[in-house]
């Protein structure tokens, strides 16, 4: 039947509503669809454009070259080598196991490698780069890189690594470097993104560990294309860090090499600094150890060697050790008399072998006793007697005033790990520390250098550079950082009087250089090269009544560690001295035998400026010096890498 034209009509007008509402609908998501692939294609496209990037370009840190260190003419101290390594990133490695399992079959790598990897990878973002094998041969290096493509993640590397040419010489003024650690980390506040690199090599000890933030450098970055696979295609753009500083010390390296030949065999320390400048011309401490270990991994075998050994290789001794400094201690006290008035120097006290104090004897140490004594003569032939009595008049406190004055119980700060400060008692400390007052025995004990006086070689020899020129020299180890010389300040005079530095100068000058001095032996000839000085020997121990029963009567007839200290006190030439020295040797027993021809020979050498010629020793040992001079290992000159220092 057909359908009327009125609902024909109404039909009609409804199909085309909905064709327009339809339409309508239709218009509109194209236009919102076009509205926002205008936005995306647009106004957005950078922002795409850029994480399409970070999907396949990496951003890596370049770690900067270590500035070097060199001696005071221009002598590498501390260098840099190239090192070829692997490293890992484990994003871009995918399975680690599998990637490490297949490295593992191209290059020699130990269980413990690959455990050490797999930490560090676990501890460490995706994206850091983990080294699983550096000081590669050149031959495994390139099997890496030849079978990069089927190790995902894996990159060869060619970086740098510390050495130290000179080796046992500077291990203690240098330092070494080593992996950055997490107390490492504990222990610095610094946020330097260099710091996060898996075996990054930082200063541990030393110049090495003092000048860190100089030396490091800042870090260089460079952008690198990758595959879907994270394999390197190809580099993009670098920008190089910037290299660390280059440090010149103060230190003459042909003179620590000849301190260090001289004290082989013994467990010492020698210091040599210039009067003047305050300049530190050797600082040695012997026995050494060779740094390139710590550097390369040292074995434990070998770091329980240095461990176990009684003569202490690890330790620096000469600003580390502290030791009671015996008689080179009483020209403090022989200062502190004449300064305040309680002794002239024609003043005599009449040495018996023994002072009396309540029922207690202190003895000297020449058991006859020495007769009568006046300054000149207690210092040149070491009479304790004269000074247990010239200290009771002058009292503790005025001792140690003097003694800081000269440089006695301070710590100077010299770019060097455990720089001590020694120790100068007075009635307050004792108080303070012990809880008890302070005896007429302790000052007794202290006015030559014994009870709880502690010092170390280097306090000793600022002590007597400034004895030598009357002025507050201050030792200083950096001569100039990145080519620019550091500027010393003028000493300042000491607050002492002209005369009487100039009467204790003489009583050094007597010490060494008349007979009966207690280093007359170890003097040496021509006005060029004529030193002073000052003997001493630090008690260990007294030797007991059972020993002594047993035949033990002498200081050499005990075990080494428990023989007295012998140390020695100089300054050269006498009438213009260029040079302080000073010499600790451990269990030496005395000062005149065995620490006295150490700074002897030292200071021939330094005022030289090499080996002396057998001329400069009295005629009766030059054939024994001949023959030391000949058994001594010394280097070969090494000729200057590095270019003069900026004004």
């Amino acid at each position: 039947m057909r359908r009327p034209d009125r609902d024909n009509q109404r039909s009609l007008r409804k199909i085309r509503r909905r064709t327009l509402l339809l339409g309508g609908m239709q218009v509109g998501v194209l236009g919102i669809l076009g509205a926002r692939m205008r936005q995306l294609q647009i106004k957005e496209s950078e922002k795409f454009r850029l994480l399409a990037e970070e999907n396949r370009i990496n951003l890596r840190l370049l770690p900067p070259a270590r500035g070097l260190i060199y001696d005071r003419n221009g002598v590498l101290l501390a260098g840099n080598e190239p090192n070829y390594r692997v490293v890992i990133v484990r994003e871009d490695a995918g399975d680690v196991d599998k990637v490490l399992g297949l490295l593992a079959q191209i290059i020699p790598l130990s269980e413990e490698d690959l455990d050490r990897a797999r930490r560090e990878i676990s501890r460490r973002s995706p994206f850091v780069p983990i080294t699983v094998a550096d000081r590669l041969t050149w031959d495994d290096f390139a099997e890496v890189a030849v079978n990069a493509p089927a190790l995902p993640g894996i990159t060869p590397e060619v970086g740098l690594s510390r050495t130290y040419p000179l080796d046992k010489d500077f291990a203690h003024v240098v330092g070494y470097v080593g992996p950055v650690s997490d107390f490492d980390l504990q222990r610095i506040d610094d946020d330097d993104p260099l710091l996060q690199i898996p075996r990054f090599q930082i200063g541990k000890t030393g110049v090495e560990n003092k000048l860190e933030r100089s030396l490091r450098g800042s870090a260089g970055t460079k952008r690198i294309e990758v595959n879907a696979a994270g394999r390197v295609m190809r580099e993009l753009d670098r920008e190089e860090g910037r290299a660390g500083a280059n440090v010149q010390l103060t230190i003459d390296y042909a003179l620590q090499n000849y301190a260090e030949a001289r004290m082989l065999g013994e467990s010492a320390a020698a210091i040599v600094m210039d009067v003047e400048t305050g300049e530190i011309a050797a600082m040695a401490s012997a026995p050494g150890f060779d740094p390139n270990k710590f550097v390369r991994g040292i074995s434990s075998p070998d770091f329980k060697a240095l461990l176990d050994d009684p003569y202490r290789p690890l330790a620096n001794k000469t600003v580390q050790g502290t030791y009671p400094p015996g008689s080179t201690f009483k020209v403090v006290t022989a200062l502190a008399a004449l300064e305040d008035g309680h002794m002239s120097l024609d003043e005599t006290v009449r040495c018996v072998g023994y002072t009396e104090l309540g029922d207690r004897r202190f003895h000297c140490w020449k058991r006859g006793g020495h007769g009568a004594m006046d300054l000149t003569a207690s210092l040149r032939e070491s009479c304790d007697v004269y000074y247990y009595e010239i200290a009771q008049r002058v009292g503790i406190d005025r001792i140690a005033d003097m003694a800081r004055k000269l440089g006695l119980g301070q710590r100077y700060d010299l770019p060097i790990n455990a720089v001590a400060s020694g120790l100068m008692p007075d009635k307050v400390w004792k108080t303070e520390t012990k809880g008890e007052d302070w005896l007429i025995g302790d000052t007794l004990n202290a006015c030559i250098g014994q009870g709880f006086v502690l010092s170390s070689p280097l306090q000793l020899a600022v002590m007597t550079a400034r004895i030598s020129t009357g002025k507050m020299t201050v030792p200083t180890l950096i001569r100039a950082v990145d080519g620019r010389r550091r500027l010393q300040r003028p000493a300042a005079t000491l607050d002492i009087s002209a005369g009487n530095l100039r009467a204790v100068r003489d009583a050094m000058d007597e010490v060494v250089n008349k007979r009966g001095g207690t280093a007359h032996r170890s003097r040496l000839l021509g006005e060029d090269m004529q030193m002073a000085g000052k003997t001493g020997t630090s008690q260990v121990r007294n030797i007991t009544a059972a020993e002594r029963a047993s035949g033990v009567i002498r200081n050499e007839d005990l075990p080494w560690e428990r023989r007295d200290h012998a140390l020695f006190v100089g300054y050269g030439p006498v009438e213009t001295p260029r040079y302080a020295v000073s010499v600790v040797v451990e269990h030496g027993g005395g000062g005149s035998a065995a620490a006295a021809p150490i700074a002897r020979d030292i200071m021939a050498y330094a005022l030289h400026g090499g080996l002396p010629p057998v001329e400069a020793y009295p005629s009766e040992i030059r054939d024994r010096i001949a023959s030391e001079q000949d058994a001594l290992i010394l280097r070969e000159p090494i000729a200057p890498t590095e270019g003069r220092i900026r004004a």
